[in-house]
């Protein structure tokens, strides 16, 4: 039997981070239970210019509704700062390329890039600090750097993209589970654990067991 949990996320999407607590406890859950978990990189924005001022005003509302939501912490003072390009491309195949080199130290990029950019105002967009990122993840700077500059590495992001909207998928989170080629959905969006605990246990009993 082949089972996993698929986690569609972009790091620099505000909902995907006020969600991590709560999918780390469920790939846990799954994972006690023998299912593994993959990373898939969603590909929120691809922007090509400076945020204005109504913009970053319009997402730091968003940032504290997930803030209420989630009880995550945010830099409400220095977080999206003047000239930032939110562009999420680079954050997405710094993922993917991670994924290619250590599947573990993918997930640790993931989080790490999420606390650099919400809690510690750094501009993820930006190479150097991605490599930076990723060697704190465990991976060697150069290793990392080359990968991530590949058209390979171009390549895959783009088709996490193309695989997600070919899905269907409109926002993140989302959390799937696939079963034998089956997938099933258990979130499109934040919910708290204790709504998705239960609905992810019901998951692996029926298919785990049957």
């Amino acid at each position: 039997m082949s089972s996993r949990l698929i986690y569609v996320m972009d790091p620099m999407c505000s909902w995907c981070w006020g969600f991590a607590p709560v999918v780390q406890a469920l790939v846990e859950q799954a994972q006690a239970r023998g299912v593994g978990a993959d990373l898939v990189a969603g590909g929120l924005r691809q922007e090509r210019i400076p945020m204005d001022q109504a913009a970053r005003e319009r997402t730091a509302s968003y940032w504290h509704a997930v803030h209420e939501a989630s009880g995550q912490p945010f830099n409400f003072e220095a977080g999206l700062p003047e000239g930032l390009i939110y562009d999420t491309e680079p954050a997405c195949r710094a993922l993917v390329a991670a994924r290619g080199l250590d599947g573990n130290a993918a997930w640790r990029l993931a989080g790490l890039i999420q606390q650099a950019f919400y809690v510690e105002g750094r501009d993820v967009t930006l190479v150097p600090e991605l490599v930076d990122l990723a060697e704190a993840a465990g991976i060697p700077r150069i290793e990392f750097a080359d990968r991530f500059d590949s058209q390979a590495a171009r390549d895959a992001t783009a088709a996490d993209f193309d695989w997600s909207r070919n899905l269907g998928i409109a926002g993140f989170p989302t959390l799937l589970a696939e079963h034998e080629g089956q997938l099933a959905l258990v979130t499109n969006g934040f919910q708290p654990l204790e709504a998705l605990s239960p609905l992810l246990a019901r998951w692996l009993d029926h298919n785990l067991d049957a």
